[in-house]
């Protein structure tokens, strides 16, 4: 719904960013969250409220270009060798962590009366923290290079590998493809791809950049074809676009490059940050939260209070101090988009019903934007309201 003769992608921008701009106005005079500030404003324009913008999946496909650049970002700041160092310390917690959130989940939705399926990959559905909300709101420079961000980083990674065996998975019972024959492809796929990107970025792409390196707008392009273009080579091997982008940025980490890489591309971070909360209100769907209200509030709750917990308990366990535990807790506190995908891939398959699909899509929703307002106003991130907490 935008005005005659008007390009409805420009209208579509303009909306978001004029209207973020109006509501961050008065969610920083109220002193709250802008990135709630930004879903408040998707659900309000989205379908199921006003209708304004009545195709909020092309704005999120745009929207997911920017998580592309972050995780593209956030290897440029992880050398190969910290990098392996820290999935091996993480991979005890990541998988215990895990279990336990599933164990959680699927008794929930069976006292809510779900079948044993459902209830199983209902589980399976609240295993995941938001790759994309908890590395939007840790800050790119400051905490990478400290415990925290450290941490965070290697347990999401772990976290992405094991959601896309267990949507593999999913598709092989569908009747999308042979489960083993993938897992097969998963295993050689991530090497590969891995050796491709350090033996390219070592012997074609930093040469290309020294030769030219006094031409800034060269430099720009090629890490920008660089991240894109190993990001399109990891879907094609049937690993996620993510991955790909974090595996390019990790082969140019040692570089010194890679600070000045990192700088330039940080307004793209911020420009697509804006769409991607603004394309998660857009998407939600009222009807579907009136339906499956009472268990998806409860499993968010649960969740996001037992998250903390948990994950609290394993780090400790592992070393950690209690204070920076709890902290990767709550900033991993929410479920992640990786449950969407879930919920729709196993509800395509007929192994859950509707209202079971509803239940996950609408939890994590929900979790979305309460987890995003509890890590704003209580640590540092890229968009805290107060100067204390923020860092870029």
């Amino acid at each position: 719904m935008n005005p005659a003769g008007q390009d409805p992608i420009v209208f579509s921008l303009f909306l978001i960013f004029t209207g973020a701009t109006v509501l961050a106005t008065l969610a920083l005079y109220a002193r709250q969250a802008l990135p709630v500030a930004y879903i408040v404003l998707g659900v309000l324009t989205g379908p199921s409220s006003l209708g304004i913008i009545t195709d909020p999946a092309a704005i999120q496909q745009m929207s997911e270009v920017g998580i592309i650049f972050l995780l593209f970002l956030l290897g440029l700041d992880l050398a190969p060798s910290e990098l392996l160092q820290m999935l091996r310390k993480a991979t005890l917690v990541t998988v215990g962590t895990s279990l336990a959130f599933a164990l959680l989940g699927a008794c929930i939705a069976l006292l809510f009366g779900f079948t044993l399926t459902e209830s199983l990959l209902i589980g399976a559905a609240m295993m995941f923290s938001s790759t994309i909300i908890g590395l939007k709101l840790l800050p790119t420079t400051a905490l990478h290079h400290q415990r925290r961000g450290e941490i965070v980083i290697s347990i999401l990674l772990l976290q992405d590998l094991i959601a896309i065996a267990i949507l593999l998975l999913l598709q092989g019972f569908a009747g999308h493809g042979s489960t083993l024959q993938s897992f097969g492809l998963l295993l050689v796929a991530l090497p590969l791809l891995a050796s491709f990107a350090f033996l390219f970025s070592r012997y074609v792409l930093l040469k290309l950049i020294r030769k030219f390196d006094k031409i800034r707008e060269y430099i720009f392009l090629a890490a920008i074809g660089w991240c894109l273009g190993l990001a399109e080579f990891a879907a094609m091997l049937g690993l996620s676009h993510e991955i790909g982008a974090f595996v390019a940025g990790v082969a140019l980490a040692t570089n010194p490059i890679a600070f000045y890489i990192a700088e330039s591309l940080k307004p793209l971070r911020d420009f697509f940050l804006v769409m991607f909360f603004f394309s998660l209100g857009a998407g939600f769907d009222l009807s579907i939260l009136r339906e499956v209200l009472v268990p998806a509030v409860l499993l968010a709750v649960l969740m996001m209070w037992a998250k903390p917990w948990i994950f609290r308990w394993f780090l400790r366990k592992a070393g950690e101090p209690s204070r920076l535990a709890w902290e990767i807790g709550v900033r991993l506190g929410q479920i992640s988009e990786f449950s969407l995908l879930i919920a729709v891939v196993a509800m395509g398959g007929e192994m859950i019903g509707r209202e079971a699909s509803y239940l996950i899509q609408a939890t994590a929703l929900l979790s979305f934007a309460a987890s995003t307002y509890l890590v704003v106003l209580n640590y540092p991130t890229p968009v805290a309201i107060s100067d204390r907490l923020r860092r870029d």
